[in-house]
């Protein structure tokens, strides 16, 4: 893949100001590191130094970066037990808490452990839970985790859904890894549940979205949002009300000035049906009601823009990735055209990140599609302001869509997104931004070289407000990209 080591100048606009800035990249050394068996993540920006996160058969490591992308240390994660589950970084202005998940014999044991900012053990780690794994090991997700916006609250928790009924189990820890509340909590409907991803609000309040699906598409007939606040030991349901629509792709975002959760979302008509529109609201969180429910039907103007042949299927596979709040009450929903399938066959196809994974061993091959990126601005009353499209196509096989999706960037106004774009030869950074009116520029990294690294946007992170860094692989090597904006 040709990526730029120049600078590379990108235009954006601010409703009527326009400003220029400097696109500069900077790559760390490179690595020994076998993807196939290892872990990385970008931690983030701590004490100005940039933290990155390895982890292979030789051990566990931070590597701290200064602004260059030199590196200035590499700490051993020598507390970390041989076999790690699952890790995941809380930055801090000065210092980093990691909670990670270790096989130990024939269970899984979270962790939690709080390092400084040259990232040494402040205290020793502590034990949140255990679970027992399956006869052949572990093969699921057993404890999740949610961050409050200001870091100071951290949910550990697990539960498990039968039928039903909903189990809850967590541990509310501080930014010291003090140990503050313990909650177990269950709730139970008419038909099977499903439920998403928890929510802190700064307050500790807990809050999860539930669902009842039907139909061979998994749309759902009834929605709540559970919530578990202050001494409670029962959640308490508040219905968003379908009234004879279905919600599919629910996504929630907090809003702790106001108190609110803001849900976005997609609906249809049937059960089995083609998505008919947007579905939107926000749960008041003081007095746990839901308000300003809109159901905004597509318009002509707006299917006519989707890429797809089939107008009438024209946003199927959407999926919401994002909410964005505007201050007049207006939202702007970012959305991707994402589906999954497994193929049988002889002959696979072919990806330009194929040689990573290999799918020539095997007749059944799991392919993934990110395609196009769809973002709608609506004002407070739900009427359609502008729409947006960023038109991409990424087929993978056997990667998880490793080298697909994309990074966001905010600079708070105006939005980016770091993407790969590829086909069966070629492949090369992009970068889309939508201005404030909806206007959509595409700028391709360029430059020369057979030896640049490929890129892993989905996995970057922004750092600062106006710096992203951003993993990439080079065979059996990985570095770490940071762009400044």
């Amino acid at each position: 893949m040709n990526l730029f080591k120049q600078v590379l100048v990108v235009f954006l606009f601010f409703g009527c100001n326009t400003f220029s800035f400097a696109q500069d990249v900077a790559y760390s050394p490179y690595k020994k590191f076998d993807f196939r068996g290892g872990d990385f993540s970008v931690i983030g920006k701590i004490g100005g130094r940039v933290y990155t996160y390895r982890n292979s058969v030789e051990g566990s490591y931070l590597d701290a970066y200064n602004d260059s992308m030199k590196p200035i240390a590499t700490v051993v994660l020598d507390f970390f037990p041989k076999k790690i589950y699952e890790t995941k970084f809380i930055a801090y202005i000065d210092q980093i808490i990691i909670l990670y998940q270790a096989l130990e014999g024939n269970k899984i044991v979270q962790y939690a452990a709080l390092l400084d900012a040259n990232g040494r053990l402040k205290k020793q780690p502590i034990v949140l839970d255990n679970n027992k794994t399956g006869l052949f090991g572990p093969n699921r997700t057993y404890f999740s985790s949610a961050i409050s916006d200001d870091k100071k609250t951290i949910l550990v928790y697990s539960k498990r859904t039968k039928g039903n009924e909903l189990s809850f189990d967590g541990k509310w820890i501080d930014d010291q890894l003090n140990i503050v509340k313990r909650s177990h909590a269950e709730f139970s409907s008419v038909n099977d549940l499903e439920t998403g991803e928890a929510i802190i609000a700064n307050n500790g309040n807990l809050y999860i979205p539930a669902f009842t699906p039907v139909g061979s598409k998994d749309y759902s007939d009834k929605f709540w949002l559970l919530s578990l606040k202050n001494n409670d030991t029962k959640f308490k349901s508040t219905e968003f009300l379908l009234q004879d629509i279905y919600a599919t792709s629910i996504y929630m975002k907090m809003d702790n000035v106001k108190n609110r959760i803001y849900v976005g979302g997609f609906y249809s008509d049937k059960k089995n049906g083609d998505y008919n529109g947007i579905l939107y609201g926000y749960y008041n969180a003081i007095d746990d009601s839901l308000q300003n429910r809109k159901v905004i039907p597509f318009d002509a103007q707006l299917l006519q823009q989707s890429a797809t042949g089939n107008k009438k299927r024209a946003f199927n596979d959407f999926k919401v990735r994002q909410i964005i709040v505007k201050n007049d009450g207006g939202f702007v929903m970012l959305s991707e055209y994402f589906y999954f399938a497994v193929r049988t066959t002889a002959m696979p196809g072919f990806g330009y990140y194929s040689f990573y994974y290999s799918p020539y061993n095997t007749q059944e091959v799991r392919e993934y599609h990110y395609n196009d990126i769809m973002a709608l601005s609506y004002d407070g009353d739900g009427n359609r302001q502008w729409d947006a499209f960023v038109y991409k196509e990424q087929y993978s096989m056997e990667d998880a869509g490793l080298f697909s999706s994309y990074l966001l960037m905010n600079s708070g106004g105006a939005l980016g997104f770091l993407y790969n774009d590829f086909n069966e030869q070629n492949s090369r950074v992009q970068v889309a931004t939508i201005d404030a009116a909806g206007k959509v520029e595409v700028h391709s990294f360029s430059g020369s070289g057979k030896n640049e690294p490929d890129w892993m946007p989905h996995s970057g992170k922004q750092v600062s407000a106006r710096e992203v860094v951003v993993p990439c692989l080079r065979r059996k090597e990985i570095c770490f990209a940071k762009i400044t904006f």
